[in-house]
């Protein structure tokens, strides 16, 4: 099969999604290659994405067929919209097209296929910007409306997405995602000076770094030190200027890897997710980990958690200390948890998947 696989996400900085992008086509890539299939990465995008593309793709054996414009977005969203030319015209004959969350590209032959991440801008708008809302609001409709085969990154969303978008169950494959190499309970701790609780989210609301942060305040007195990781993000903003709460930003694979190791426990108090990926790359790394109790999580969690009630700032720090107690146990739970996902995983899943409709 020759498979059109859009990466135009790549286009801009590091996350969830993106990474998700990256590990499932790389995981793909990985299966394709020994059964003779072909993947073109495609994207419409500006001259500053096709570089930035380029770089998220390096290392991963895909064609690149990347369009020069001058404004992405409104191009994207054109195109989609208006519903011509198909995909065919720039890319060729394929018989998969897989698109991502910017656009519903048009096409003319073969299956249709697309991922959905969750549905958090249906069930709470208030969490999301209004370009977010209106972006998917319209790929979920066309989606629903065309596409062969959608995948959804677990059963807990594949299920939402039969019951909210009306699309049949059989035509659901769930694709969990992996955990890359970099994310190894072998390798360097790093050093804060001091144990620290490390949360790995982007600062909005529907990560709830807000109940963190009070939550952690119910710590004092144990010497711990919190570690914020993550994007700038949008929306209200937590206090993280308040004493032993260190903001580190942004951060390379290998450093949160790092950072997982060395972390007296990792807390994910998530309140909807539609997995959670820095629960199984803490595992993967040898944390302890606490985690919302929201259902969402629960295929990332398995049994290898602490569960806390994502909206409770004593179950949190209950959660914590917990966790820093238990730490030897949850980490072989964590380790065996693990071990389920891997990005040739998700490959295979796309592939099957794609076959199954072809």
């Amino acid at each position: 099969m020759r498979i059109a696989f859009d990466v135009s996400p790549l286009s801009h900085e590091r996350t969830g999604v993106n990474n998700y992008i990256r590990g499932s086509l790389a995981g793909l890539a990985e299966v394709a290659r020994q059964q003779g299939h072909e993947i073109i990465a495609f994207a419409p995008t500006s001259l500053w994405g096709r570089a930035t593309i380029r770089d998220a793709l390096a290392g991963i054996d895909v064609q690149l067929r990347l369009v020069p414009l001058p404004a992405g977005h409104a191009v994207r969203t054109a195109w989609s919209a208006v519903g011509r030319p198909s995909a065919e015209r720039f890319l060729g004959r394929f018989d998969v097209l897989h698109f991502s969350d910017w656009m519903y590209p048009p096409q003319s032959h073969g299956v249709r296929a697309t991922t959905i991440h969750d549905l958090v801008p249906l069930h709470h708008p208030e969490w999301t910007t209004p370009r977010t809302r209106s972006m998917h609001a319209r790929k979920y409709r066309n989606t629903a409306r065309t596409c062969d085969v959608v995948f959804a990154n677990s059963a807990f969303t594949a299920d939402d997405v039969a019951a909210t978008l009306g699309i049949p169950r059989a035509r659901i494959v769930v694709a969990h995602p992996g955990i890359g190499a970099d994310y190894s309970a072998e390798g360097e701790r790093a050093d804060l000076g001091v144990p620290y609780v490390l949360t790995v989210a982007t600062l909005e609301p529907r990560k709830n770094l807000g109940t963190l942060v009070e939550a952690f305040a119910l710590l004092e007195g144990t010497d711990l030190l919190l570690a914020v990781v993550g994007g700038a993000g949008w929306g209200e903003q937590p206090q993280l200027d308040r004493r032993g709460i260190v903001r580190l930003g942004r951060v390379s694979d290998e450093e949160l890897a790092r950072l997982y190791r060395g972390a007296a426990a990792v807390v994910y108090p998530s309140r909807f997710e539609g997995f959670g990926m820095p629960v199984t790359e803490a595992m993967a790394s040898g944390a302890p980990v606490v985690a919302s109790s929201h259902p969402s999580l629960d295929e990332a969690c398995g049994e290898a958690a602490v569960r806390a009630d994502p909206e409770s700032p004593q179950a949190i720090a209950a959660g914590i200390r917990e966790a820093i107690t238990r730490s030897g146990e949850l980490r072989v739970a964590g380790l065996e948890q693990a071990r389920r996902f891997s990005w040739r995983r998700t490959g295979e899943a796309f592939l099957e998947g794609y076959e199954r409709f072809a």
